[in-house]
Order: structure tokens, then sequence, then C-alpha cells
């Protein structure tokens, strides 16, 4: 059977942080309303009614992938741990019901620290969760509060404490570098403390300010790193985090041995994922599509090509013409069947992400075509360069192409 992983969006978070430009929002700022003479959570009814969506979006969407195995789950947003308990288990108890998945699957949820209490946790591992992602960010507490976090570092330990009673024994954790008012030597307390927990896993980014949220209009308030020290930074990561036993295999992730992200992986290697909530997107058999971001027009989206009404047809994961109800959908945000260039490029810039890069025969087998054929010199100048390194079959950055990714990876991109 083909493989498929599944990402399920929860938009809603508690307070949005200042240098989030994710498909999100405080779902507290509605709370408290008024229905028929009473007072109501309206937080709560929001998240009902949001997972009822969700709900029928995975139902009915289930006959396209009776031929796949789900071998990953992953709920971002958002803050998916502010789902009560019992929301969150009708949504893993309908991907059980309705896909394949394999015993060994990966179910990851992110939370953020404070939003979840040893009951809840013992609830994940009840529904099926086996890996968690905690949003630590940084352990110095006013680099917390410059980026608008909703916890102190102090939080965060008794969340992580929690996971480890509830019997999680594959933790991811989130740091990141280049905050404003950070210091090389605050970073390097972050990741000291972070290592001692020994979490299975790491991610780390350096800080991207993106136009639109209150961090980039806000910036010149704030003293950010200089070029030079996040470069250093950049460099400890890599460095500290090897000589703690974690391998780097992808640009931004380390793990120890055994506990990469299955999930992520799937994204870099281009495998099937299918996206579901608000916002969600999915690459199919090589069709991309996304879901609306605006709520009544995704719900107008599930409850129109998913709703009930659905003919015999549909219901069988077909249109009136045959073909997959993805590649026909003219409700999603937006569609698209990527040509055989387009593949090609996204299995250069994705594969190289990774530390054990591309390969010549995976893509000669892929494409009817060798990659000198597709790219003539451009690789062997990378590696005159020292940017790339290549053997045989492999091709893969140098510790140089790494510090100047994104000019490599763009050399990958056909005009």
């Amino acid at each position: 059977m083909k493989e498929l992983s599944i990402y399920i969006h929860i938009p809603f978070c508690k307070r949005k942080c200042l240098y989030c430009d994710f498909l999100s929002f405080p779902v507290e700022e509605r709370k408290i309303g008024q229905m028929r003479g009473q007072q109501v959570d309206c937080g709560k009814i929001e998240i009902k009614n949001y997972v009822n969506l969700l709900c029928q979006e995975l139902m009915s969407s289930a006959p396209q992938y009776r031929q796949y195995q789900v071998i990953s789950v992953f709920f971002g947003g958002g803050t998916p741990s502010l789902l009560p308990a019992e929301d969150f288990a009708r949504i893993m108890d309908t991907v059980r019901e309705y896909y394949q998945i394999v015993q060994d699957a990966e179910i990851t949820t992110e939370l953020n620290p404070g939003t979840v209490d040893g009951e809840k946790l013992k609830h994940y591992i009840t529904c099926g969760m086996n890996r968690i992602s905690i949003g630590l960010q940084s352990a110095d507490d006013e680099e917390l509060a410059r980026i608008g976090r909703i916890h102190d570092y102090r939080t965060f330990l008794r969340t992580y404490e929690l996971a480890r009673d509830a019997g999680f024994t594959n933790i991811n954790i989130d740091v990141m570098a280049a905050l404003p008012g950070q210091s090389v030597l605050s970073y390097e307390r972050t990741l000291r403390v972070v290592t001692a927990l020994s979490p299975e896993h790491i991610s780390a980014y350096s800080l991207i300010l993106e136009e639109g949220t209150p961090l980039y209009e806000r910036q010149a308030e704030y003293l950010f790193p200089t070029e030079e020290e996040d470069r250093e930074m950049y460099a400890l990561t890599k460095d500290y985090l090897a000589s703690c036993g974690y391998h780097r295999y992808e640009i931004s992730n380390y793990a120890k041995e055994g506990f990469e992200c299955r999930h992520n992986k799937v994204y870099w290697q281009r495998g099937n994922y299918a996206g579901f909530g608000l916002g969600a997107s999915s690459m199919v058999e090589n069709v991309r599509w996304k879901n609306p971001e605006d709520m009544k027009a995704y719900e107008a989206y599930v409850w129109t090509r998913h709703g009930k009404d659905m003919d015999a047809a549909d219901m069988h994961g077909k249109d009136t013409h045959g073909k997959n109800m993805h590649e026909t959908d003219m409700h999603v945000a937006e569609r698209q069947i990527l040509t055989k260039k387009e593949q090609m490029e996204e299995y250069m810039f994705l594969g190289l992400r990774m530390m054990c890069g591309v390969e010549r025969r995976e893509f000669e087998h892929l494409f009817g075509q060798r990659i000198e054929e597709v790219y003539g010199r451009i690789p062997d100048r990378l590696c005159r360069q020292g940017l790339l390194t290549q053997d045989g079959n492999r091709i893969w950055l140098t510790d140089k192409g790494i510090d100047v990714s994104n000019y490599v990876l763009a050399q990958f991109l056909f005009d």
C-alpha cells in the first residue's frame, strides 16, 4: 500500500505571540457571551463547532485514501493542547475508524507550556499519542516576555516533568535564536538547560521577522543580536548539540538515534500528506491544494464538498468523471498540479535540506533523467565552491553550504 501522513490544524491559541504569522487566533477574546439569557463559554462552543467540521472533513475524505496506510498524524496550530480531552479523543477516534493506521504510526501534538495538566497528558497516551512537541523558545523569562509567550521557564519545566510522568518517551523541544535582547551567552544557557533535560528531539530555529506581525512593526523598539552574534548562535547550536549526542538530520532539526521526526521527513522527502482543518495544505500524488483560511469559507467548503448530501460517486472518492476528489475540487483556496519541472525543483530544494541530501539514482528513477541532464554543471560548480559535496550517488550540503543554504537551494529553481 502507499503511505500517507495526516496533518490536523487547530487554529486556536490563548494569545497570539508577537512574532507569529501562522494561521491562528486567540479563542479567549470571545470567551463569555449570552445565550437564552444565560452566560455561556463561547470559546468552548467555537471549539466544538470546529471539531465537528474537522471530523466531517476527515470522514468524507476517507474514501479517496482507501489505498493508503497512515504512517504519521500531526496536530499543529495554533495550540492544539487547548482542545478539551474529549474533543481530542473524538478526532483520534475518527481517524482510526476511517483510515488505515500502521501499528507503529508516529502521532504527535504540539503544545504550549501551561496548557496541559497531568490528566490531559495521560489522556493523550490513552488516545494513542506517542510524541509531543513543546514550544519553549527560550529559558530566559525576559526573552519570553519580549516575544509575547504565555509562559515562563518554570511553567515549561513543570509541563515537561508532567509529560515524562505521564509516560511520554519521545519529546521535542523548540528553541529559538536571534530573539530581541538575546545574547550568545543567554542562548547558550537555553541550550544547556534543554539538553540537561535530555529530550529525544530538539528543533532550533532563528527568529524571522515576518511582515505584518507586531514584532515586525515594533522592531525599532528592541535591540536584536547582530549578524555576527546570530552566526555565532548558529554555529553554537550545531557544535553544542552534537557534543550532547544529537544528530543533525535537517538544517534546523536534531535528534537522538532513532528519534528523527517521521512526519516532517515526509514533507522534505515529498511523501504524500493530507491536511485537514482551516488553511491546511496537502500534497498527494503531485497535486497540491489548500483549504480555505476563512472560517466561514472553510465551513462552506466542508459542507458543500464534504457534506452529508454527497452522492454515491462522491462517497467512493470519485466525482462523476471518475477523477479523485482533490483533482476536481473547486472549493479549495488553492490547487496546483505540479509539472515535472516543479517536482524536480521540490525534490532538490526540499531534499537538500536534509543532511543525507539527495540521491542521483532516485532522481533518475523518478524523472527519467540524470541530474546532470537537468541541471548541467550546477552541482559540480557548487561542489567546487565548497557548498556541496558528492559521492557516486548522493549529493549533500557542506557546513559552508548550510550557512548559505538559501543561495544554494535557489540554484535548483528553474527560471
